[in-house]
């Protein structure tokens, strides 16, 4: 997702290396005239409420400036180092800093979840035994770091109650021929007939079963070994277009594509095939781990197919990359995409408008989030951003149902708060923090509410203690908390943002903005996939 300057729209446009038994809901009316303390718990659809053990209203029309429910997410990239660790052979407590720091930013301005790139090319951010450690921790490929990158992040994003996806570059080997650093163990010295080389770097063959096998083994030893939520693919599959360059899989082709009459449809279904066996075996693994992709934003131009975009790229995913994202995500091998909508609003070859009406027209089980090329804010060319435009294009998304929220590439332009991105989202935006929306394919059943719910109140504050839900199924666990808080005589409706005080893993919060008697509270459980539960209100003895 870094900007390789392959992609020509219109031969201006320039390209990245773009990094990415539960009951039906319903509203119950009540009676009219009477006000008593009302609760909505969300158990299902994002914004409805479901019955509780006391009356509640219906949660009013959800206000685009305040969702409860958005995934608000930045790509990290380690690919030559854009985001992290900042440069090769930093000591490990360097490493661990700079990552902190990263994400203690991000969490201050409620992003909720990273995508972490753990394979940049051919590599591994951990101990593996199928790809050597990246160069870009120690500054030669198969040298270790004297600890665990990937399980230092993961749980450093959990103890902050972000989520981790571990994002891979699944085909590209060696970035560049001259200047990469290639180790001995390294896969394209053992088999150099699974690869071809392709514009100055080396590739995986799709088109070779060992190949494919080799990225399912390191997509089943990070699943097996980490506790990550989602694996991540980004957009690069078969190369980019380059003029003059042509793929080397003609032997292979003549070997395993027999039974196609055409090379590019033995190339989409090569790249099928990952996707479904990768699908398979995430969830064989762990049924909860999410599978999603970041493709490029052009499945196919309508000039080449009716059912394409209104638009006019020189490159699209389904007839250059041979990735029919489409099928995936009708046929449900993905719980997750990512379009990569990198250009404006004005762009007369890929308006960005267009684009997120093309992505939202179809009707998919899956979720869509946008990614936004905040990269852009910093780029002083015509193809440039300002900030507003971030704004307006987030703005769009949160008109559609279908969107339940956005990825930003990448975090260190978020960090660097080029053009007061981050001011801009806190003051308006992202002023209140937001839940990661729920895959109720995925699982649907909530955790039980809190138990005894307590507040001690004095001049200091309010602190609030309670116990665990009984679990019924472990599965069905606490994960996290939400403490909201309401004026004395509000009436209580979960389904608002604004009404948040803390999300919290503990069963402790203390509020220090407490003055006795002007506030009341109420706190739920939320499980690992975000399933909220019913509310648990202080049982109404105060100290």
């Amino acid at each position: 997702m870094f900007i390789n300057l392959l992609l020509i729209v219109n031969c201006t446009e320039h390209l990245l290396y773009f990094c990415l038994t539960k009951m039906k809901f319903q509203f119950i009316a009540i009676a009219t005239s009477i006000l008593f303390l009302f609760c909505a718990g969300i158990n299902g659809n994002e914004n409805d409420p479901v019955k509780s053990n006391i009356d509640i209203v219906p949660a009013p029309v959800q206000p685009i400036l305040n969702p409860k429910y958005e995934l608000r997410a930045a790509w990290i990239t380690t690919f030559t180092n854009l985001d992290w660790p900042s440069k090769k052979g930093l000591p490990e407590d360097e490493q661990k800093k700079e990552f902190i720091r990263l994400l203690d930013e991000l969490q201050m301005n409620k992003i909720n979840c990273v995508v972490v790139q753990v394979r940049a090319a051919g590599d591994a951010f951990y101990p593996s035994k199928f790809a050597p450690w990246s160069e870009y921790l120690m500054g030669k490929q198969g040298l270790a770091p004297n600890y665990d990158p990937l399980q230092f992040m993961v749980d450093q994003c959990h103890q902050r109650n972000m989520e981790f996806h571990a994002w891979l570059n699944p085909f590209r080997a060696v970035s560049s021929t001259q200047f990469s650093s290639v180790s001995d163990n390294n896969l394209y010295k053992k088999h150099p007939e699974w690869f071809f080389k392709y514009g100055g770097s080396i590739y995986f063959n799709p088109g070779i079963k060992e190949a494919r096998q080799h990225i399912l083994n390191v997509v089943g030893e990070i699943v097996n070994n980490y506790d990550i939520d989602a694996i991540h693919f980004d957009d690069y599959f078969y190369p980019y277009s380059i003029e003059g360059e042509y793929i080397n899989d003609a032997d292979a082709f003549k070997k395993h594509g027999t039974t196609y009459s055409s090379i590019h449809d033995w190339r989409r279904n090569n790249i099928n095939e990952l996707i479904k066996e990768a699908s398979a075996l995430i969830k064989f693994t762990k049924p909860y781990v999410k599978f999603g992709v970041s493709p490029l934003a052009f499945w196919r131009n309508k000039k080449q197919d009716p059912q394409g975009s209104e638009t006019q790229s020189a490159q699209t995913s389904y007839d250059n990359l041979y990735c029919d994202t489409r099928k995936w995500l009708q046929k449900g091998w993905i719980d997750y995409v990512v379009p990569q909508l990198y250009w404006s609003r004005k762009s007369p070859y890929a308006s960005y408008k267009n684009l997120l009406d093309w992505w939202t027209s179809h009707d998919y089980k899956g979720h869509i989030y946008i990614g936004q090329a905040l990269y852009r804010l910093e780029d002083e060319t015509k193809q440039g951003y300002l900030v507003s435009e971030v704004l307006e294009q987030i703005k769009l998304n949160r008109l559609e149902a279908s969107v339940k929220g956005n990825i930003f590439f990448r975090a260190k332009t978020f960090r660097n708060n080029v053009q007061n991105i981050q001011d801009s989202l806190q003051s308006s935006l992202y002023k209140y923090p937001a839940l990661i929306p729920p895959m109720k394919w995925i699982d649907s059943i909530a955790p039980c509410s809190p138990q005894n719910l307590k507040i001690k109140t004095n001049e200091q504050g309010a602190l609030l203690k309670w116990k665990e839900p009984e679990v019924k199924d472990e599965h069905d666990a606490a994960y996290y908390y939400v403490v909201y808080r309401f004026n004395k005589n509000e009436i209580i409706n979960v389904g608002s943002a604004k009404n948040i005080l803390a999300i919290v893993k503990q069963t402790v919060y203390f509020d220090s903005e407490k003055k006795q008697g002007n506030f009341q509270y109420v706190v739920t459980a939320v499980d690992r996939m975000h399933n909220e539960s019913e509310c648990a209100i202080e049982d109404g003895s105060r100290d």
